[in-house]
């Protein structure tokens, strides 16, 4: 038993999160959680409890720092679910300073809530509300004028603010569900077996590799089922040349002129993995905090999972929080030979 207690204070002195016990500072009258942020208390102040029932029965109260029983972070979903619904629901999001004062929260208070829950801005988030009422009305075979009205524009000059459009395609597109814009694509030969690239005007749209040509080819038609689809392997051959040398000395980032359509919150997450060195990683769980998300790891791992330009985008580098490769939409053997090669090629193996 002696020793189980000196592994668990070491998890306090560490702040290393567990779940596996709660412990009581007899001076401050406070149970915490493993990896509470307050000052670290004298370890003949600590006493060690299973849960959270038995600590207040020894007369203990809940910490207000790390809420060990869960119930203002239950509180604080509760609000983000009801902000999330409210602004669903509104013709024009309500301003920051009304949203706050419906919580009963301070606008700064409130703002690091949502975000820290979302990973998001709630202006952020009507942006995304508005662009697939956008989507949504275009798809359904609205005029242009009428859905981008809908949508709460106001004008279609608004659906461009921001430095280009946000539904990476002219609305006139998007009500065809893409149709009219042209990938060209090539296969090639890579040492995972074959390689698809597309790409539109405005660069790639599509990298995958791994599966059978077929396959790989579907799942482009997938994601662009209005689109034509051509064939040009010359046109593309700088393109894939760049690609199949980065699979041979993956020295460098894999640079190419990208045309990457997904939400806010998607983007933002692919970004952020391209800031990511070859042969390092990092975790879903250090990539959400980063994002100001630092419970969203498995919003993180989806975002990963639906990346359509991988290598360029590289999803590989992100890994579990125990540093386990976790799932990887071209397979966790290829996952881990791109790691293994990278670091070969920056000479940490």
């Amino acid at each position: 038993m002696q020793q189980s207690d000196d592994l668990r204070w070491e998890l306090i002195c560490r702040r290393e999160k567990s779940g596996d016990f709660l412990y009581g500072v007899t001076s401050m009258g406070v149970y915490c959680r493993p990896g509470c942020p307050s000052p670290r208390p004298k370890r003949a102040n600590v006493r060690f409890f299973a849960a959270a029932a038995e600590a207040e029965a020894a007369g203990f109260r809940p910490c207000r720092r790390c809420d060990p029983k869960g119930e203002r972070e239950a509180l604080a979903a509760e609000v983000v679910r009801r902000t999330v619904a409210a602004i669903d629901a509104a013709e024009t999001a309500p301003p920051l300073s009304e949203l706050a004062k419906r919580a009963g929260y301070s606008p700064f208070h409130f703002l690091r809530l949502f975000q820290a829950r979302t990973g998001l801005t709630p202006r952020a988030y009507a942006a995304g509300v508005k662009r697939r009422r956008l989507q949504a009305e275009l798809a359904s075979g609205a005029r242009v004028a009428d859905a981008v009205a809908a949508a709460g524009y106001g004008s279609e000059s608004r659906v461009y603010e921001g430095g280009g459009n946000r539904l990476g395609m002219t609305p006139g597109r998007a009500r065809r569900g893409g149709k009219g814009e042209t990938i060209r694509t090539a296969f090639a030969r890579c040492p995972f077996g074959p390689l698809l690239i597309g790409s539109t005007g405005r660069g790639v749209c599509f990298l995958g590799f791994a599966e059978p040509e077929a396959d790989l080819l579907a799942d482009l038609k997938r994601r662009f089922p209005q689109a034509s689809v051509e064939e040009d392997r010359d046109g593309l051959a700088a393109t894939l040349a760049a690609v199949l040398a980065f699979l041979e000395e993956p020295k460098a980032a894999l640079a190419l002129p990208l045309d990457l359509r997904g939400s806010v919150f998607q983007m933002r997450v692919w970004e952020a993995l391209r800031h990511i060195p070859p042969g390092r990683t990092d975790t879903y769980a250090r990539i959400a905090a980063s994002l100001g998300m630092p419970r969203g790891a498995r919003a993180v791992g989806r975002a990963c999972a639906s990346n359509p330009v991988s290598l360029a985008v590289p999803c590989h580098r992100a890994v579990g929080t125990d540093g386990a490769l976790h799932g990887y939409r071209w397979g966790l053997a290829q996952k881990q030979a791109l790691l293994a090669a990278e670091r070969r090629a920056a000479g940490e193996d």
